[in-house]
């Protein structure tokens, strides 16, 4: 099985998990890239997604698994993707033998809080003193309806930097699977207990991947 590393930005944030999974199919067609298909009554096309990516958010490392049908040329399969494809789904890599995804343990992420009125004082130092604290329980969806979780042990690191006037910039290294930590719930967290902080907007970004021991995953 193949893989490729792709980005996702701009308008394109706004396509869904379940779409982004359809236009990549469609694109391999577009591209004349034959893709492999399951067996049975109702065949699949063989093209998954690493990590599931929430709607509105961006990213410059994600990974898509494939199998063609017959052999290929890693470069020829950019280049034909990357035209076929929408505008803000960009393919950085094609290459074989990935890492095992049972390996991919971290993801440094970028969370930027906007503030309509400017930076409150004080906000960088306390979110920087907040994401220091020995627990920290928030509200999360769970199968079963909104579950607490003390998120503080999947924050591998955490740094707050003011960006400009209306900006707050946090660059955080979080767990994203065994356990996952969206990093929409650290917004979450400044929310419930400094509210005086919390954000008008906020934007994220996935920027890298990594092993247990940040060593970065492909």
């Amino acid at each position: 099985m193949a893989r490729l590393l792709f980005e996702k930005k701009g308008n394109a944030i706004w396509i869904s998990h379940l779409d982004l999974m359809r236009l990549f199919q469609r694109s391999f067609k577009r591209a004349g890239l034959p893709l492999k298909h399951s067996q049975g009554f109702n065949p699949r096309p063989s093209v998954s997604i690493a990590l599931p990516l929430s709607v509105g958010v961006e990213s410059q490392c994600e990974l898509l698994d494939f199998t063609l049908e017959g052999e290929y040329d890693p470069k020829v399969v950019l280049r034909r993707l990357n035209e076929a494809l929408v505008s803000g789904v960009v393919v950085r890599d094609v290459y074989e033998n990935g890492g095992k995804l049972r390996d991919l343990a971290l993801l440094a992420c970028r969370v930027t809080l906007e503030y309509d009125a400017g930076v409150p004082q004080g906000a960088s130092e306390e979110i920087q003193s907040l994401f220091s604290r020995d627990c920290l329980v928030v509200e999360k969806k769970g199968k079963s309806g909104l579950v607490e979780q003390d998120i503080r042990p999947m924050i591998h690191s955490a740094e707050v930097l003011q960006a400009g006037e209306k900006c707050v910039r946090i660059e955080a290294v979080i767990r994203c699977q065994n356990p996952t930590l969206n990093p929409a719930l650290l917004a979450a967290a400044i929310g419930k207990y400094l509210p005086q902080y919390r954000p008008d907007f906020t934007k994220i970004c996935r920027e890298e991947i990594y092993d247990d021991t940040m060593t970065i995953f492909r």
